[in-house]
Formats: structure tokens, C-alpha cells, sequence
């Protein structure tokens, strides 16, 4: 139903072969995106994934309108000239839902004759003997809330002769709610007087929940996004206040012979946002001693780095109060166990003795110490230890290593050496011990923890990691 507002703007019909080539590639595409749809997989869980999941059915719900609106365009153009010089090609079958989603209709106001395309009585659920419905009764059909606007907008249409575009809601005799877009125009007569009105009435109700779904889901991806943020924010907070402040190298006791030099590096995961529960540190304690440890608690984030601070914390309560490290490590799986948020843990904690250069540690689980002296390297014989955490009443061995001047001790988690497929601890050990005579040459502690960030530090692990070297003094 053209409108005469229209009439000075002549279109030229689009050939019949373009149309048709138009409905093909529309059909391929939109197999295309259904099948990109099918294979997105999506858990409740998963907010990129429901987020990508609505995106691809709101592609295929506007792929669905435009095949629609080219099939309508096909019927209504003049046949090809010659007929036999192309092979007839059949209408696309469209889906039973997009048989019914626009209609026509026209009310003319002179003889109060109203007339609804085949379509629109489908969409408004009404049979075609009930008759179409007057432009005055038409609002009976909408929510009350979208009964003014349909009101506004037919007054504008007919006495200022503006055009329709909007939406409301109705509710079909069935009961189903469904949205409708609608567009209309006044008709003009030859005096310039409204005859009547005309409209085309789509049923949007599912494009409608396509775009809400889309919107909702990126809502919940990005407010996950920001949780995820705030929380590692958090995280890294908690980490740099717990994690010892000094930077570079570390010397004590100050004045006796034997003293350490002492180094550590903390290298982030390279594919997790989230900050992991490893730890390092070394302590001066009231009797002389030198306490070292390195640990790790399963787990990211702030669960993970809170319970590294809990775990953290005892240990250098304990060690102060003069508890050796194996009884140590008993507490510490005992605290583990008793934690509001039960996890998992793996530690090594050193005492060494500088007067007679005695090395006495334990370990929970852990990669053993590795010991380099004079150009060669082996990894510490490791006394009975478990896992933290993994059973109540556990008890934990101790072991004694005498050192010498220019001994270096390498102590890591696990991550630093990560396994995989290809690689095992043993591999990633057997790398770490290639690298004696390099850390032997080394001036310092500091620089041997540049040396073992060299060979690491660039590898794509899956968990953070520490490192933590000592070198022992004349």
C-alpha cells in the first residue's frame, strides 16, 4: 500500500536473478551462523559463553526478517522477461515463525472500510470471519500502559500528518503477549485531505528477547570482568603487603662468619589473571639462626592469597618462638586443616645455623632444596613430609646439611618449573641443576636470581611461582 507522501520518489524494481541470489546467501549465512550457534557450549557458569550464545540468535532472528522481507519482495516482482533463459528457482520455505511476523494493514477513514493483510490476523491471533479491528478498537488489544502512545501517535498521524514508527505490546486472544513495531502513514486525497491510513505491523517479540538476552549477558560478563578485576586488585594488595618488602639482596646475621646472602623473585602466572597463594621469605631470629621458606596453597585469588598471609604469618610467629621445622610444619597442617577455607599447601622451611653452618629443614610436599658447590649441583635427599592439609596428625621429618663458604641454596615452587606433556619436575630440576657453573660465576645472590629468571621467567606457566636463593659467606 504505497503512500501518496511517497509518490514523487519512483523506485526502479530490482531484477528478478539478484533478488534470488540475495535469498541464497542469506539462507547459506544464516546456516552458518546456526551452526556457529550449535557448537557454542554454554554452563551456567560461563558468561561469555551465554553472552556469545545470545549474540549469534539475535544474528539469526534479523537473518530469518531479512530472508523474510526478500521472499515478500520476490512475489511482488514482475516476471523475467524471458522466461526460459533462466531456470525457475523456488521460493525459499520459510520457518512457520516468520510466516506470520508482518502484516499489512489500511483504514480508510471515508468509508470506514478496514482492511488486514492475512498475515496480521495472524499475528494479532484473530480469525479473519471476527474481522479486522477499527482504528478505534485497535487499542483494546494493547497493555494499558502502551494504549496512550498508540493513542498519540494515530492523532499525530491523522491530523498533523506525521508518520508512525513505534512499538507497543498486545495481548492476543490466546493470552500471548507479543511486541509489535509498527510504521504507518497518512493517505492523502487530492484536496490534501487525510483518506486514510496505512501500516505495516511486525511481530518483534523474539528479535525483542534476542536483544535482551544479548544485553543481559554482557551485563553479566562485564560485571564478572569486574569482579574478577576487584578482586585481583585486591589480591595483589594483600600479596605486596604480606610478601617480605625488601627488594635486592639481603645479608645476616650482619657481623658472623657463615652469614647469608640472600636474594628472591616472585614471577606472575603468564596465562591467569588471578594471583596465586605462593610465598617467600627470610628471617633473623633472636638465637642467630636464619630461617628460609618457600610455599605454595592451591588455588587463586583472594581465597588463596588470604590464607598464603595466614600461613605466612604463623610460620614467622613460630620460627621467632624457636619451633624447628619439622614440629613446624605439623602446626602449620594442623592450621590448615582447621581453616575456614579448606585447601591444600606445599612448603620447605629452613633454619640455618651460621656458627657451624648447619642447614636444618623440612618439607610439606615440596621440591627439595638444591644445593651448587664448586660448578655442580644435586637436589637435597627430602625427609618424610606430605602434602599440608591432606590429613590430620601428620608428622614431618627433619634433615641436617652441613654447608660451606660459596654453597648456594635454591629453593622454588612448584610453578617455576612448570610440567606439562612433554616435561616432568625431573626435567624442570634437571634445568635448574644445567645452570651450576652460571649461578658458581655469579657475584651475588641477587644476580643468580637473575640468572634463574632468564631461564624462566619467560616460559608459559600456569601458576605463579618463587624463587629464593641464599649464598653462604666466609
Amino acid at each position: 500500500m504505497p503512500s501518496h507522501l511517497f509518490a514523487d520518489r519512483p523506485a526502479q524494481p530490482p531484477e528478478p536473478g539478484s533478488v534470488d541470489a540475495l535469498i541464497s546467501q542469506t539462507r547459506r549465512l544464516r546456516g552458518d551462523v546456526d551452526a556457529v550457534r550449535r557448537d557454542t557450549v554454554v554452563d551456567d557458569d560461563d558468561a561469555q559463553g551465554r553472552w556469545q550464545r545470545a549474540l549469534c540468535d539475535l544474528a539469526v532472528h534479523h537473518l530469518d526478517d531479512l530472508r523474510e522481507h526478500l521472499g515478500q519482495l520476490k512475489e511482488g516482482l514482475p516476471p523475467a522477461p524471458d522466461a526460459g533463459a533462466f531456470p525457475q528457482q523456488a521460493a525459499p520455505e520459510a520457518a512457520p515463525e516468520a510466516q506470520t511476523r508482518v502484516g499489512s494493514a489500511e483504514w480508510n477513514l471515508l468509508t470506514d472500510e478496514v482492511s488486514w493483510s492475512d498475515e496480521l490476523f495472524q499475528i494479532f491471533g484473530r480469525s479473519p470471519e471476527a474481522g479486522a479491528l477499527p482504528l478505534d478498537e485497535l487499542g483494546s488489544t494493547l497493555f494499558s500502559e502502551d494504549q496512550p502512545l498508540l493513542t498519540a501517535w494515530v492523532t499525530a498521524c491523522l491530523v498533523d500528518g506525521r508518520p508512525i514508527d513505534g512499538e507497543f505490546r498486545i495481548v492476543r486472544a490466546d493470552g500471548r503477549v507479543r511486541t509489535l513495531h509498527m510504521r504507518g502513514e497518512p493517505v492523502l486525497d487530492s484536496d490534501g485531505c487525510t483518506a486514510s491510513m496505512w501500516a505495516v505491523l511486525r511481530d518483534v517479540s523474539e528479535l525483542r528477547r534476542s536483544q535482551r538476552a544479548v544485553r543481559e549477558s554482557r551485563d553479566s560478563l562485564q560485571r564478572q570482568r569486574e569482579i574478577a578485576q576487584t578482586e585481583h586488585r585486591l589480591a595483589v594488595e594483600l600479596q605486596e603487603a604480606v610478601l617480605p618488602p625488601w627488594r635486592g639482596s639481603l645479608r645476616f646475621p650482619h657481623s658472623d662468619a657463615g652469614s647469608l646472602d640472600v636474594a628472591a623473585h616472585y614471577l606472575p602466572s603468564a596465562t591467569s589473571a588471578l594471583v596465586g597463594g605462593d610465598w617467600y621469605d627470610a628471617l633473623e631470629l633472636p638465637d642467630g639462626s636464619s630461617m628460609l621458606t618457600v610455599g605454595d596453597l592451591t588455588g587463586h585469588g583472594v581465597t588463596a592469597t588470604s590464607g598464603m598471609a595466614m600461613m605466612l604469618g604463623a610460620l614467622r610467629g613460630m620460627a621467632m618462638a624457636g619451633i624447628a621445622p619439622g614440629p613446624l610444619m605439623g602446626w602449620l597442617n594442623q592450621l590448615l586443616e582447621t581453616s575456614v577455607q579448606p585447601a591444600l599447601g606445599s612448603a620447605v622451611c629452613c633454619s640455618y645455623d651460621p656458627a657451624r653452618r648447619v642447614l636444618t629443614w623440612a618439607q610439606a610436599g615440596h621440591p627439595a632444596p638444591l644445593l651448587f658447590r664448586r660448578g655442580s649441583g644435586r637436589a637435597l635427599a627430602p625427609p618424610e613430609g606430605i602434602l599440608l592439609g591432606a590429613t590430620s596428625g601428620a608428622t614431618y621429618g627433619q634433615a641436617e646439611e652441613r654447608l660451606e663458604v660459596g654453597d648456594l641454596l635454591v629453593l622454588h615452587t612448584d610453578g617455576l618449573t612448570p610440567r606439562s606433556i612433554e616435561f616432568s619436575r625431573a626435567d624442570g630440576t634437571e634445568r635448574l641443576l644445567a645452570l651450576a657453573p652460571r649461578l658458581s660465576a655469579a657475584r651475588s645472590a641477587q644476580d643468580c636470581v637473575r640468572l634463574v629468571v632468564e631461564e624462566f621467567g619467560e616460559a608459559e606457566r600456569e601458576d605463579d611461582a618463587c624463587v629464593l636463593v641464599a649464598r653462604v659467606g666466609g
